[in-house]
């Protein structure tokens, strides 16, 4: 059974005005990982965010600490789902998200962490490991959001569990992502694992 969300029936108008369309059935869990992709531009946040309140979806994604402590900024994203981290935690960030998670489903709580795979807006060889150590460590469903620029569909209908087996899950995820299409085409990191460059 589909956990479900009460949509915001204004955000789904900008959405309608911007000219997207959102594809969203419910999440198959009350923890997750969400990552979306291809994340080229700012105008991805611009056009997701809306997106994220017309289907009511309380999705979060992980900031700075020190951020929150900024007068007026840290109450602003925290309001629209930003959760601190502390990159100083001994289990480094990916531990202390993974621990959070896990905490969550002991709980029965409900938690579902956005991420951006690619890591950054600039064209990278491959995707970093985060989100893939993330939904693996913690066991939980892994969702994939196309933010398609081509068709101006933001689409949250494909999850998946991570089996451990890097190739395959990897070839699963290009396949589901297969002709999506960013802000800036050229800037779309291969979905594949990243690679440090060499020196």
């Amino acid at each position: 059974m589909m956990v479900q969300f009460k949509p915001n029936r204004w955000a789904a108008l900008l959405v309608k005005l911007m000219g997207w369309r959102v594809e969203f059935g419910g999440l198959p869990a009350k923890q997750g990982v969400l990552i979306g992709y291809p994340h080229t531009s700012n105008w991805d946040f611009v056009t997701m965010m809306p997106v994220k309140w017309a289907v009511g979806l309380p999705v979060q994604f992980f900031a700075k600490d020190s951020l929150f402590r900024i007068p007026l900024f840290g109450a602003w994203i925290r309001w629209i789902g930003a959760v601190p981290i502390d990159r100083s935690s001994p289990k480094g960030v990916v531990g202390d998200m993974i621990e959070t998670l896990k905490q969550h489903k002991q709980d029965d709580r409900f938690l579902w962490v956005a991420l951006s795979p690619e890591g950054t807006r600039k064209l990278t060889n491959g995707w970093r490991s985060g989100f893939y150590q993330l939904a693996l460590g913690a066991d939980v469903p892994l969702c994939m959001l196309h933010i398609d620029y081509g068709t101006k569909v933001a689409k949250i209908t494909d999850f998946m569990h991570l089996s451990g087996d890097i190739d395959a899950d990897y070839a699963h995820i290009a396949q589901v992502y297969q002709g999506v299409r960013g802000f800036h085409p050229q800037q779309a990191a291969p979905i594949q694992p990243w690679t440090p460059p060499k020196p």
